[in-house]
């Protein structure tokens, strides 16, 4: 598998993501990549440390004759989000991750890849060994933590960098030149209830909804796919309307920054209503599917007798809020932004319910280009939730990134990306969650941008990234790095 990754071209980079890869890197599990890092700096002889929260800084001096030239800090997150798919025997703590190429792809057998953001750390690594490459004076840093909270970015003081241009490697689209990103906010409700023994005469049911592409909450939110825990809740609430219906169960989704592809559910009907319950479940199945058919076309929704039934249920006062909060609460894209064509500006992700052991959890991410509306949507669910019985939280609130269109940076990506491809970038601003607000928090001056290689199906088990984006961001990086402004 590795041996394979390890051919492609360019060498330098694949061969580092590969070894990157070798190593197990969950968010807020970052010890061992940061020792992996610490390992690599130390080795090349180049000043390398940590700062107190674990973000990893490596600093080289400049090749001859661009001394003159503004320091860059290089800039990539060492953690990735860990999806797999249900039939997929992986432990992300234990193992790496299992490679192959596809054409031009590079993908994982049934988990996420890494691309997000290893290509950008790999990118990095072979800047900062090379021998024959101009550049300026060049400050890696590797920040922890960017999926589920952005902590290392949070946490990061502001005397530590030194640089005066950011090349921040996280977006996913090679045509695209980043300028702007959307701030978030996690919003989690939650509830404890009082469990009720299961009815007598009662015939139980597993519920699965799966097969759903997910994707990025942010990146793919406005492409119209499936959300596994509205689908489910839709499911539930049409069944309690017209049966006596009791719920124990309810497991979906699961990382807050990825829209959730499964969602399973344990509930219980009187033997007199089991046979009509089925009929009404195939006619929701059907409709669903029917109307998620091009968005969706593997979504699977399935109604699975128990050979034992579950011993506990929610209370029916607990159950009716539950399903009508959830259906009430907004999932997907609330505003588009009237600035920049296509942008999503405003929206939310429902990406975790859990209900079992007499305690339910609704876990969102919000998010916005502009802080107020973020904090609206924020408050509308907070609303929503407390209608259903539910103590709502606000937590891991992080700023968006303002564009800036006269950025002396953008002008020298613009200029070196019409020479190289002979064609004109997109500038853009992204409704993902990028660094560069946070970091410019501590450093105002410094002149930031993002830019990187076509990443597809990013949070998902679909994550692929193309083998010829990454030639030409390697390329269009190279020319970057020789045309940084002089001091």
């Amino acid at each position: 598998m590795s041996e394979a990754i390890q051919e492609l071209e360019p060498l330098s980079i694949w061969n580092n993501f590969a070894d990157l890869n070798a190593v197990p890197r969950p968010s807020k599990k970052e010890e061992r990549v940061i020792q992996f890092m610490m390992n690599f700096g130390n080795s090349l002889g180049l000043e390398t440390f940590k700062d107190a929260v674990g973000n990893v800084i490596i600093r080289k001096p400049a090749t001859k004759g661009m001394e003159n030239r503004k320091t860059v800090t290089l800039q990539s997150h060492l953690d990735m989000v860990h999806q797999k798919n249900a039939d997929v025997d992986f432990d992300f703590d234990r193992q790496g991750i299992q490679m192959f190429v596809d054409k031009d792809w590079v993908r994982a057998k049934g988990t996420t890849l890494g691309a997000d953001n290893g290509i950008g750390v790999a990118t990095i690594m072979a800047l900062m060994e090379s021998t024959n490459i101009p550049h300026p004076r060049l400050e890696a840093l590797f920040t922890i933590d960017e999926e589920t909270g952005m902590t290392g970015a949070m946490a990061l003081e502001g005397d530590v960098l030194q640089g005066e241009i950011l090349l921040n490697l996280d977006t996913e689209d090679d045509d695209e030149i980043d300028i702007g990103c959307a701030g978030g906010i996690d919003v989690t409700a939650t509830r404890e209830y009082n469990e009720k023994p299961i009815p007598r005469g009662v015939v139980a049911y597993r519920i699965e909804v799966n097969g759903l592409l997910g994707g990025h909450s942010g990146m793919d939110i406005h492409k119209g796919l499936g959300n596994a825990n509205k689908i489910m809740n839709r499911l539930l609430y049409h069944c309690s309307e017209q049966y006596h219906i009791r719920i124990s169960e309810i497991d979906g989704g699961g990382l807050r920054n990825a829209i959730p592809r499964e969602s399973f559910a344990k509930v219980v009907v009187g033997k007199s209503q089991a046979k009509d319950l089925e009929i009404t479940f195939k006619e929701l199945k059907r409709d669903i599917i029917q109307e998620f058919q091009i968005t969706e076309p593997n979504l699977q929704i399935e109604l699975k007798k128990l050979k034992t039934p579950p011993k506990k249920v929610l209370g029916l006062g607990a159950q009716e809020k539950l399903l009508k909060g959830m259906y009430a609460a907004l999932n997907g894209v609330y505003a588009m932004n009237p600035t920049f064509e296509g942008l999503t500006e405003t929206s939310n992700n429902i990406a975790k319910v859990e209900v079992k052991k007499g305690r339910i959890l609704i876990g969102c991410l919000t998010r916005s280009s502009i802080d107020s509306a973020k904090m609206d949507l924020a408050h509308m669910l907070k609303a929503t939730f407390e209608l259903a019985g539910c103590k709502v939280d606000f937590k891991g609130n992080y700023p968006g990134w303002q564009p800036n269109p006269n950025s002396e940076i953008l002008k020298v990506l613009v200029k070196n990306y019409k020479n190289l491809f002979n064609e004109e970038p997109r500038v853009v601003a992204c409704h993902a969650g990028l660094e560069c607000g946070i970091l410019g928090r501590n450093y105002p001056e410094m002149d930031m941008i993002s830019y990187g290689p076509t990443i597809k199906g990013a949070h998902s088990p679909d994550e692929r990234v193309s083998v010829l984006s990454v030639e030409k961001f390697w390329n269009f990086t190279k020319e970057i790095l020789k045309d940084i402004p002089k001091k």
